[in-house]
């Protein structure tokens, strides 16, 4: 009976997947558009890894609506209502559930110190800590690190294919939602929870997670928003220098802009006057920089504080 279940479950996410490439397909890479006079070859040959920008700017924008009237008004709620203390043994509590992919993404590639790093932390955490509610590993220097099979399967040399904006989840691509979805057929929280007809149980667990580390990223994001002269390319190039930092197994120094696909070990503050600014080629787009203004009496600490240049756009594209 429970592998009917998981047949038809399997079944319906094929099914969804399918629906979601062909949502997409409709809209032709820019470089395969028609070349007219008004779009010349030179404008069309941009290649940003983002062939479906358009249908993605869609998505996009609904993702921003969900955002902002139903997961930060319940991510700030989450914060009032339960203290900081609390909220960081939820966090622990659920990395700690993450363990065992994490574990088994660091054997697949071939990763003993770092399979040995997680397996030391899930036995510290899961007994000393209380069910991982406390993250005594950490405090005996063995840090917090993610793991998955996108990251797997980057490491094996699969490509990640096109950009992808997927509704609510948010930035991803072909290969790492591939990863998602077995990743999460192959979490053993999920299938005990499949066994015993407790699938309400697996959903609790992803919205917990996601309503937490959106909590943690409420005023670092909005600041990028603010600052971002392009909110959507900007968001692009953190989801993709957040995952090439988890592929080389790095630290990550930005925000998580997807943040019902994975945690962040603690808040970040990011660096938001490079953050702010898409990276690669942008057409018809300068910037001047503001020249500082140095008072003689100025200190050697307070000589920090030039390192944050304005910037002022001169002439905005049009997209």
């Amino acid at each position: 009976m429970h592998r009917r279940n998981r047949a038809r479950v399997l079944s319906g996410l094929v099914v969804a997947v399918a629906l979601s490439v062909l949502a997409v397909c409709p809209n032709r890479p820019a470089a395969a558009q028609q070349l007219t006079a008004s779009n010349p070859p030179a404008a069309a040959v941009e290649d940003n890894g983002d062939p479906w920008e358009n249908t993605n700017r869609q998505i996009f924008g609904f993702n921003q609506t969900v955002d902002k009237y139903a997961l930060v008004p319940v991510a700030n709620a989450y914060r009032f209502a339960i203290p900081s203390t609390f909220r960081d043994m939820i966090h622990d509590f659920l990395q700690n559930l993450d363990s065992p992919i994490i574990f088994a993404n660091d054997v697949l590639q071939a990763e003993p110190g770092l399979a040995g790093q997680t397996f030391g932390r899930a036995l510290i955490n899961t007994t000393i800590g209380f069910g991982g509610f406390f993250d005594v590993a950490a405090k005996f220097g063995v840090p917090y690190h993610t793991n998955d099979l996108g990251i797997t399967l980057a490491t094996w040399g699969v490509n990640s294919g096109p950009y992808l904006m997927l509704p609510i989840l948010g930035p991803s691509n072909p290969r790492d939602f591939f990863g998602d979805i077995a990743d999460g057929f192959g979490d053993p929280g999920n299938i005990v929870a499949s066994d015993h007809n407790r699938l309400w149980a697996a959903v609790l667990r992803g919205a917990v997670s996601g309503i937490d580390e959106r909590s943690r990223n409420i005023e670092n994001l909005a600041e990028i928003e603010r600052t971002s002269l392009d909110y959507y390319a900007t968001i692009r190039s953190l989801a993709r220098q957040r995952r090439a930092a988890q592929i080389r197994h790095q630290k990550e120094d930005v925000p998580n802009a997807a943040p019902l696909q994975g945690m962040n070990t603690r808040s970040v503050v990011p660096a938001v006057s490079i953050a702010a600014l898409p990276t690669g080629p942008t057409p018809g787009m300068s910037y001047q920089m503001a020249s500082p203004q140095i008072p003689a009496n100025a200190s050697a600490n307070s000589l920090a504080d030039l390192q944050k240049s304005s910037m002022t756009s001169s002439a905005p594209t049009k997209r």
